[in-house]
């Protein structure tokens, strides 16, 4: 390929980045899927391409749609076990934010509700909500008509507007409501953490890989033991993570998270959930093959004062 063509597909690199997180969940299958698409236009007769972005953007959206239907990931997705992957607030991966449905459209709720809708209802959505397509070119993008566009961006919007409920928060104010939590988290006192959070809080935490199942926890009382357990520094604890870990405040997929790391490691992302003023849902991600890009996101940035130097 010449300079000019290479240019083009990196001009759209971003947007097309964009798109396949929202759709996968995953940073690591939309950096793959993006490449694909990469192979795919070396390959391509472009003096027949009119638009290379609508062509580029076809070809994004279906890989992943293969990708969701494939029987790997179906098994690595099996309900109720897997996580969407974090992504530090301004990466470019993250995508447009301009309105409230394309922020909402990225944070780890939408993404789970996201999850549970079939592949296309979940491409109509992304496209209409995120990217603002008409329904004649999501049709055309995947092969429906426009009528069913329709009925799918219908379907889908019910849905997620049905169970989302999640409050909007700035830098300033996820640190405050990172800087409470820890507080109450390392206060000794349970009874602080409950206060905390919603009636009907949930916790979950994944493993140390993939394919380990989710700790999930329902009760705030018994939310508020486990994540007062974990805050209890021992010389077991540090021995098994290298040492005594930073506790940072950042903005995570639009919500409040506490960042865990050692040195220039990032060992765990917890994701606050922001309902009423309350948390309405802790997400802990620990696992190496969920924090590649995250690490290297945060390793390019500046960051605040830590709330604990070393835990």
């Amino acid at each position: 390929m010449d300079a000019a063509t290479v240019e083009c597909f990196e001009a759209n690199r971003d947007r097309l980045a964009s798109l396949a997180y929202r759709l996968l969940g995953s940073a690591a299958d939309a950096e793959d899927t993006v490449q694909d698409a990469f192979l795919r236009w070396q390959t391509a007769d472009r003096a027949h391409i009119e638009v290379p972005e609508a062509w580029l953007t076809k070809v994004v959206t279906n890989l992943s749609i293969d990708r969701l239907r494939s029987a790997k990931m179906r098994h690595e997705r099996a309900v109720g076990d897997w996580l969407p992957e974090p992504l530090l607030d301004g990466d470019p991966m993250l995508g447009p934010a301009d309105t409230v449905e394309q922020r909402e459209s990225v944070t780890m709720a939408v993404l789970l509700l996201l999850e549970r809708l079939p592949p296309i209802e979940r491409a109509v959505y992304v496209l209409r909500e995120a990217f603002s397509f008409p329904h004649a070119e999501i049709a055309a993008i995947l092969d429906i008509t426009e009528s069913a566009s329709q009925q799918h961006a219908h379907r889908a919007r019910r849905h997620v507007t049905a169970e989302r409920n999640i409050s909007e928060v700035d830098s300033a104010a996820a640190r405050r409501i990172v800087e409470a939590f820890v507080n109450a988290a390392s206060s000794g006192r349970t009874e602080q953490l409950v206060a905390l959070l919603t009636e009907d809080a949930t916790a979950i935490a994944d493993g140390a890989n993939w394919t380990m199942k989710l700790v999930r926890y329902a009760d705030p009382e018994r939310i508020a033991a486990i994540v007062r357990a974990g805050f209890k520094p021992t010389a077991a604890k540090r021995k098994l993570v290298g040492g005594s870990p930073a506790i940072h405040a950042a903005v995570v997929n639009g919500s409040p998270a506490m960042i865990a790391t050692l040195g220039d490691r990032v060992l765990a992302v917890v994701v606050l959930e922001i309902r009423d003023d309350k948390i309405s849902a802790v997400r802990s991600v620990g696992g190496p093959a969920r924090l590649g890009r995250f690490i290297e996101q945060w390793d390019r940035r500046e960051h605040d004062d830590p709330l604990i130097e070393k835990w």
